[in-house]
């Protein structure tokens, strides 16, 4: 542990004018746009009806967005971290399996989970259904069963499908640590928990961090899953003051105090990390060996696993599994295969450009030292909390005058009318994606750049080697399973992303996630379960690919 200290310069006054420092700048103040355009809106309301919400409704979208943000967060962060501690240290039945299953409920949107518990768990359910049968009950009456659709019940759905970002994250810290540590610890004399309290927990703390901040965040904007449940949080707030009211300043107020939250949630993280930072002194450390469990505690282990992959995957997927048999030949629909393709290309080219640009930001930041791009990078993360269909709106504004603009431009240069460039393509989708989910490449690449002593790259530089050049002898080795990680993570979450594709979709443009709202809008699950599975098998072969690249 260690003082915090500049990894690559120290902090300086002036301003030097570089690739570095300048891109950094540029990627922050592109992803901070569609942000300013909402508190733009906030500011200035058509009709102000902040007074009207203080005095009705806002104390309880407060509330049930407080307790839903943190009960949210702990589960996920207890569950993630857990899990991830027991695959990376021990060996224990169907550990293998676990290593990656335990990344599944990543295929799973949210608000689709929440689809499926209701459909197994609802009074015409097959559980309440058999349960009357059972026992010969006729009516509600005469049994107690839990409210289904119950704050409760949306914690743990949520929790169940966000967990994995604290998983992914916290087993690429516990694998990355030194294994000569945990056996000096173990030669001293201290058993697992100590070790894991200790030793573990504190070395893996910035990424079990990030990993906790990802999912608050994602909570905060969730949007399907609170609305199914009939859970009044911030997010409900904005689309009931948009979509019914049809006021956008009071919708962008509401986005505005939940864009407060982030910033302070994102400070206490920052600030968190800063106070304890510890750092790999080598890259020639021994792998950690992992220790086989016995009888008991293998077993207790498996259940301590099993438990979440059973609530996160297997139950949804095996109810959408069955809908989708009921239709075979919604398979063969021309529309579904067109949206698959669209989903793999413009998922896929979010993600890449998504965790390049976090990377290229991050390193910039750390090489210029100065203080303005040191402040702004955790305000980056904010827009990863707002709702998808207000970030839209918030990219809509700014774009639509540019493409006008340059729509203008190239008609009055050469008498052609192009259309509109931006809004009328994938690029506002794509810049969605890159906004909403810039984030997870951030927290990912700034927290695996944390683990790296200082002494590396200034020992790469002193022999001679370019700020590029240590980026790519230094740092690229040390970070590339978690760039890996922050890849997938983006990769499916743009698979899942719904509001701001509806928003910014240009015309005849339909996404996997388009298609399964459509119909889980409207309890359809049937129709909507083929593009589902799809999903979950895009998201699946991801998972897949990153397990085998980080063996």
């Amino acid at each position: 542990m260690t003082d915090k200290i500049s990894q690559v310069s120290p902090p300086r006054s002036g301003f030097r004018l570089d690739p570095w420092s300048v891109g950094a700048l540029a990627l922050a103040c592109l992803v901070l746009a569609p942000i300013m355009a909402v508190v733009w809106i906030a500011l200035n309301p058509s009709d102000n009806i902040w007074p009207h919400l203080m005095v009705t409704t806002l104390p309880r979208y407060l509330e049930n967005t407080a307790i839903l943000t943190l009960s949210t967060g702990l589960l996920a962060a207890v569950t993630g971290t857990v899990t991830a501690w027991l695959t990376a240290m021990y060996r224990f039945p169907l550990s293998g399996f676990f290593n990656w299953a335990l990344l599944l409920p990543l295929s799973v949107p949210a608000y689709v989970g929440a689809y499926a518990i209701v459909d197994l768990l609802e009074y015409a359910g097959p559980v309440q259904t058999g349960l009357r049968a059972a026992f010969g009950w006729s009516s509600a009456q005469d049994y107690w069963f839990f409210e289904v659709r119950s704050r409760g019940m949306a914690t743990i759905v949520l929790a169940a499908a966000l967990f994995p970002y604290v998983y992914l994250l916290a087993r690429a810290a516990f694998r990355e640590q030194a294994g000569e540590t945990l056996e000096v610890a173990r030669a001293l004399g201290s058993g697992p928990v100590a070790r894991f309290l200790r030793i573990g927990l504190p070395l893996a703390r910035p990424a079990i961090a990030a990993g906790t901040a990802i999912v608050m965040m994602e909570t905060l904007s969730d949007f399907g899953v609170v609305e199914y449940f009939a859970v009044q949080t911030l997010t409900t707030g904005i689309f009931s003051v948009w979509l019914e009211s049809y006021n956008a300043g009071g919708a962008a107020q509401i986005a505005s105090l939940v864009l407060i939250f982030v910033l302070l949630l994102a400070g206490l993280e920052k600030a968190g990390r800063a106070r304890m930072r510890f750092f790999r002194l080598s890259r020639q450390s021994r792998p950690i060996l992992r220790t086989e469990l016995g009888t008991g505690a293998g077993i207790a282990a498996m259940l301590v696993c099993l438990v979440p992959f059973l609530v996160g995957f297997v139950l949804p997927a095996g109810v959408i599994g069955l809908h989708a048999l009921e239709r075979p030949q919604a398979w063969a629909d021309p529309e579904l295969l067109r949206a698959l393709r669209t989903t793999i290309w413009v998922a896929g080219l979010a993600a890449l450009l998504t965790v390049t640009a976090a990377l290229f930001m991050v390193y910039g930041v750390r090489l210029s030292g100065h203080a303005l791009p040191r402040k702004l990078l955790p305000v980056t993360t904010i827009g990863y909390a707002a709702p998808g269909a207000v970030l839209g709106i918030g990219i809509l504004i700014p774009l639509s005058f540019l493409d006008h603009g340059l729509a203008d431009l190239v008609l009055a240069v050469t008498g052609y009318d192009p259309g509109l460039l931006l809004t009328g393509s994938a690029f506002a989708v794509i810049l969605a994606y890159m906004v909403r989910f810039f984030a997870i490449g951030q927290g990912a690449v700034d927290a695996a750049m944390d683990r790296i002593s200082p002494s590396m790259p200034m020992a790469a530089r002193s022999l001679g080697r370019s700020a590029s050049g240590t980026l790519r002898a230094v740092y690229l080795p040390l970070i590339r399973g978690s760039m890996g990680t922050a890849l997938l993570l983006v990769f499916v979450d743009c698979l899942k992303e719904l509001p701001a594709t509806l928003l910014l979709r240009p015309f005849n443009f339909s996404t996997l996630a388009t298609r399964v709202y459509d119909q889980a809008s409207l309890e359809n699950l049937t129709d909507a379960s083929p593009a589902a599975m799809m999903v979950m098998a895009v998201a699946l072969f991801a998972v897949l690919l990153l397990a085998r690249t980080n063996r």
